[in-house]
């Protein structure tokens, strides 16, 4: 049975009308049996505000009112079928009562339930809106196969496991009928529900895809496919109708928002084909991300990720010395904490992190504890209101004459840190995150605007 995985995100289920939109482009190809689905746009961040431990009352049933308004709107349109309006009433009543427990008790584990909620509200919505246009459709329990560890806030998922019950509980019904079922959401060895850090539902539909060796993935979102750059920074940045996999594992890795970092990594696996493309015109087409593609361009796109933080780390003892970098690595290990670049000297170590989607509640890596532990060894020092942009193509590492291009463009710009030479696919500056508007305008201007490379 050919098989194709699609995941709609929030902005393409925000509303009756979308979720309809989203029915044609499911119901328009016999091949997708399985929908994953984001919680309805606004509501996880609502939620995140919900799940906070020092609110009052007053804003805690405010925000359930918010969240109840949206998803009710939905159940009106669809003539409120009773089982559909018990199934959200359930839902909502879940959450008022996890918000007020929360208030009393603060857990990890209470805060990825009340998360989970919004993912759970959508795909009963959404499976009602397939049955309504005639499809034999149902809403399917993720946590019955997306198994995880118990790291709540930003679980890892258990690759064997969830390919195990997913051929077992998920394979059979998916012959019979379509099935819709949530992004972000999975559940510990004990049925404790986790989530996979914010942006986490393109990275579930690519989980389930390589579980159930699907076909291909479909990411349909609200901008048509991945473009050379944010046409918001530059208005001339084109679409691009197919990247590799390793350029498209650049590309989210360093910043760009079409695709969440992760997504790439079952599909490689499995060598899944993924498309990224627009749910309020798919007439329009999108990007296809495959293993092997016809045009290997040197300059493929610009991404730039903002947030960053850089951690300098000065010590004598990396003077002719061995370990301490050993030890720098074991302890951010510890506090689960993933270096992206790194650049050193005699005695300085200055090491970049994202900051973006560190946990499905937003909260940040730098915390005292771990400050305090890296203090034992070494100076430290933070600096923050950073921005690594990143130029993907291929064979960067091998071709004269990229970084006359680039840093001739840098020319005006105070670059904080350089990357290059560890991947044919990307060379990355820090820049400050007020100048990385215009860095990535001028790089696009260079590199891809009339240039005989571009893509």
């Amino acid at each position: 049975m050919s098989l194709v995985v699609a995941k709609f995100g929030g902005t393409s289920v925000a509303d009756y009308q979308a979720m309809n939109r989203c029915a044609d482009i499911v119901l328009g190809n016999p091949a997708t049996r399985l929908v994953v689905v984001s919680a309805s746009s606004g509501v996880t961040n609502l939620l995140v505000e919900l799940s906070q431990a020092d609110m009052g009352d007053e804003r805690r049933l405010k925000l359930l009112k918010e969240i109840a308004t949206i998803q009710y709107a939905i159940l009106d349109k669809l003539g409120r079928p009773a089982d559909v309006a018990a199934a959200l009433d359930a839902l909502l009543s879940r959450m008022a009562t996890l918000s007020a427990r929360l208030l009393q008790a603060p857990s990890h584990a209470m805060v990825d339930e009340i998360l989970s909620l919004g993912e759970q509200c959508s795909s009963a919505l959404f499976a009602a809106v397939l049955r309504e246009r005639g499809a034999k459709a149902s809403a399917f329990d993720v946590r019955q196969v997306m198994r995880t560890d118990s790291h709540f806030g930003k679980a890892e998922p258990q690759i064997a496991e969830l390919k195990r019950l997913a051929t077992e509980k998920l394979q059979p019904l998916l012959e019979q009928q379509l099935l819709v079922t949530q992004g972000f959401i999975g559940a510990d060895a004990d049925g404790r529900t986790t989530t996979l850090g914010r942006g986490g539902s393109d990275y579930s539909a690519a989980l389930l895809a390589e579980a159930l060796e699907a076909d291909a993935v479909e990411i349909w979102t609200d901008v048509e496919g991945i473009y050379t750059t944010d046409p918001r920074l530059a208005p001339n940045a084109r679409p691009i109708a197919e990247i590799s996999f390793n350029e498209a594992a650049e590309m989210a890795t360093f910043g760009a928002k079409v695709l969440h970092p992760a997504t790439i990594l079952p599909a490689v696996r499995q060598q899944i084909q993924v498309f990224v493309g627009s749910s309020r015109a798919p007439e329009k087409g999108g990007t296809w991300i495959r293993h092997q593609v016809e045009d290997e361009p040197v300059f493929r796109a610009v991404a730039v990720r903002r947030d960053q933080t850089l951690l300098n780390l000065h010590s004598l003892q990396m003077l002719h010395a061995q370990g301490f970098l050993a030890e720098t690595f074991a302890v951010l290990a510890r506090h689960k904490i993933s270096v992206d670049l790194i650049t050193t000297s005699e005695v300085n170590v200055s090491l970049t992190l994202d900051k973006t989607g560190s946990d499905s509640a937003g909260k940040g890596l730098l915390t005292e504890a771990l400050l305090q532990e890296l203090s034992q060894n070494c100076r430290v020092r933070v600096e923050d209101k950073l921005a690594l942009v990143a130029i993907i193509g291929n064979k960067i590492a091998t071709t004269a004459g990229i970084c006359r291009r680039v840093f001739e463009v840098l020319e005006p710009h105070n670059v904080r840190m350089i990357c290059q030479g560890a991947s044919p696919h990307n060379l990355c500056v820090l820049v400050s995150e007020a100048e990385a508007g215009d860095v990535v305008a001028a790089l696009h201007r260079n590199l891809f605007e009339g240039a005989q490379d571009a893509a």
